[in-house]
């Protein structure tokens, strides 16, 4: 089982994919964008990740990666494609379908189907479906889920250092994916069901989605009180039982603003803390906007700069991100000139973007969305004379 094909290669297949190269398996990587196959077959990446520039390179060098639009004969097949909802909160996976049928004709009798990408339970049992409605002359195929737990910024780290749960349709498929996954990971390599392996991830995720709607919340009534939130957590923290994250802008990443809607679609009748807590966190851009949009109407034209518009802080990746929606709803508001200082991108469409010094310059508000480690340094006297809202408690008072 040394040949793999990885079908996606965004911000979980493209590092796996290099990872198991660079361990010596033979790797083909998948993916439909075309100039993403071409700058990583000249040993070049397309997303940004520390360390994953070298790694590719010495992946591809090695020979035992190459990047392809479409996939080939291989024994282990690991699909790592986005998982994202639709409009109603439900599950869209017609990106694990397409990836499902498009290694459909290649697969042969002992293959190992493997989905990475974080899914609604069930999804598993229904990639095994459609490759046997398609295949049904196959008898012996295995399936199973293995979610990644990587955080971004770290995620070569905790690729190999990451406990890992596995899940098979069966035991023979749990077993041959843990077989395959201790091979490289240093973590415990944890076998269960697919469908309690899929319920995992989205557990994980959905706690602390729970534990950031009760800061948030808590920061929203702090308000309505005149308290200092960031003060009053600090506080409480001192409770040797009690653990209060840190309120925010609200909830964004691929992740934890997804993946408890999946639960609820799952069982609606039976999950009311969730949903809230999801609404609790959607709910806080807008409660941003009305702040930045009371203290706008007091300027003529004002000058608005938004310090960050990353999901969270020190990278580049905008999925999901309620700073980024929030600096395009200010923008789309024409209440005032948006700018924005995002220190982990180059370029942002639809925005001028400024360093630090020229946003504080030329800001009337300033409105800090994510605690980049540029902006952990500012000092009250540098903003002075500013409306700041400051949704991290970064400028403390």
């Amino acid at each position: 089982m040394k040949k793999i094909c990885v079908i996606g290669l965004g911000y979980i297949g493209l590092p796996t994919a290099s990872l198991l190269a660079t361990k010596g398996f033979d790797v083909l990587g998948v993916d439909i964008r075309a100039d993403v196959v071409e700058k990583l077959n000249r040993g070049e990446i397309h997303i940004v990740e520390p360390g994953l520039d070298v790694l590719v390179k010495s992946a591809v060098h090695s020979g035992n990666f190459k990047a392809s639009p479409k996939p080939a004969l291989a024994d282990i097949f690991i699909l790592a494609v986005p998982t994202p909802f639709h409009e109603d909160k439900t599950p869209d996976i017609t990106y694990v379908e397409a990836a499902t049928r498009s290694i459909a004709p290649f697969l042969a009798e002992g293959n190992l189907v493997i989905l990475e990408s974080t899914s609604p339970v069930g999804t598993t049992a229904h990639i095994q479906k459609i490759i046997s409605t398609m295949r049904p002359e196959l008898k012996n195929i295995y399936y199973a889920h293995c979610p990644e737990r990587v955080i971004p910024g770290k995620v070569l780290q905790e690729l190999i250092e990451n406990d890992r749960v596995v899940g098979g349709v069966d035991a023979e498929s749990t077993e041959k994916t843990v077989a395959f996954y201790r091979g490289f990971v240093a973590g415990k390599v944890l076998a269960t069901d697919a469908k309690t392996a899929e319920m995992c991830k989205l557990t994980e995720n959905a706690f602390r989605d729970v534990n950031i709607a009760f800061a948030n919340e808590l920061s929203l009534i702090c308000d309505k009180l005149n308290i200092n939130v960031w003060e009053l957590i600090r506080l409480a923290n001192h409770h040797p039982r009690v653990k209060i994250l840190q309120p925010g802008p609200g909830v964004g990443g691929h992740c934890i603003a997804v993946d408890p809607w999946f639960i609820v679609a799952s069982a609606p009748e039976v999950s009311p803390l969730l949903r809230t807590a999801r609404q609790v966190n959607d709910g806080k851009p807008e409660w941003v906007i009305a702040k930045v949009t009371a203290a706008a109407a007091k300027f003529k034209n004002p000058v608005i700069a938004c310090l960050g518009v990353a999901f969270k802080a020190d990278i580049d990746d905008l999925r999901e991100s309620p700073s980024l929606m929030i600096a395009e709803r200010l923008r789309d508001a024409n209440i005032g000139q948006v700018l924005v200082c995002e220190p982990n991108v180059n370029q942002l469409k639809g925005f001028e973007l400024v360093d630090l010094e020229t946003a504080i310059l030329r800001a009337d508000i300033l409105v800090i969305l994510v605690d980049h480690q540029p902006f952990k340094i500012l000092e009250k006297q540098q903003v002075r004379g500013k409306v700041v809202i400051d949704t991290k408690g970064i400028i403390r008072p």
